[in-house]
């Protein structure tokens, strides 16, 4: 169990979660959702990174969501911030000594494909690593070589394809890519990454997912499409419309989310 972890335990009980979650830019409104909830800045947990990206708000949450105990991180810390690959270990390491057996990541990304336009959203089938980063370089036992085989499990994503379908809303499959950020993509990047097969790029999820894999927790993920990808529209890209973009989905998001934690009652 980490520090954290004992902190944790000492105010929100010791009632394991059943689910843990992230949440990207623009997304951390559920986290004011829960119920019965104790909440955390990062900065008072022991190893938590502390985010300095706008639209992040850098706490984790303990309630209950839809009758469901979760741990929810209400933003990140990245890659691009400070150079390290492996900034959110201590996070999910906590979320695993909570007794999360599953994580739900959740991101705002650029869209690679004309028909899944700002406003969608998409689960990962799969990702590529086109940073060629890993938060598990330096790991010294064996557990370092992660099986990525079925990464994104095909279990979780029936769930949150059937919450979708019992939504009456549409949810796309996809397979996202990351880039190490913090500049967006170029035009010729987002040209490459549809020859090589992404249908979404991003500046997270996966050094998180590959973390999640390593401590043996199953992962579903969920991209919020924000723009179409860098020289598709001839228009520029800015955080700023990731983070309005965002916003504008929430609703249906939340919907989805909400419906997905539900079944794991």
């Amino acid at each position: 169990m980490t520090d954290a972890a004992d902190l944790i335990r000492k105010t929100a009980g010791d009632a394991p979660v059943s689910l843990g979650l992230i949440l990207g830019s623009g997304l951390g409104a559920l986290g004011e959702e829960l119920e019965n909830a104790h909440a955390f800045p990062f900065e008072d947990l022991p190893g938590f990174p502390v985010s300095g990206v706008s639209g992040h708000a850098g706490r984790l949450v303990v309630g209950e969501l839809e009758g469901v105990r979760v741990a929810l991180l209400s933003g990140r810390a990245h890659y691009y911030e400070k150079g390290d690959a492996a900034v959110m270990r201590p996070a999910l390491e906590t979320l695993k000594a909570l007794g999360a057996p599953a994580l739900l990541l959740t991101n705002a990304a650029g869209s690679l494909d004309e028909q899944m336009p700002p406003g969608s959203l998409m689960a990962l089938t799969d990702h590529i690593n086109y940073s060629g980063l890993n938060p598990l370089i330096g790991e010294e036992t064996d557990a370092r070589f992660t099986n990525m085989v079925d990464a994104y499990s095909p279990d979780l994503r029936a769930r949150l394809l059937d919450a979708a379908h019992g939504l009456g809303q549409p949810l796309a499959e996809g397979v996202y890519m990351w880039f190490s950020g913090p500049s967006f993509e170029t035009p010729a990047e987002i040209r490459a990454a549809r020859i090589l097969g992404a249908d979404a790029v991003g500046m997270s999820t996966v050094p998180e997912c590959i973390l999640a894999r390593f401590l043996g927790l199953e992962v579903a993920a969920v991209s919020v499409i924000t723009n179409l990808g860098a020289g598709m529209t001839g228009a520029p890209l800015s955080h700023d419309e990731t983070k309005s973009e965002a916003a504008a989905a929430q609703q249906k998001f939340r919907a989805l989310v909400r419906r997905f934690v539900g079944s794991f009652k």
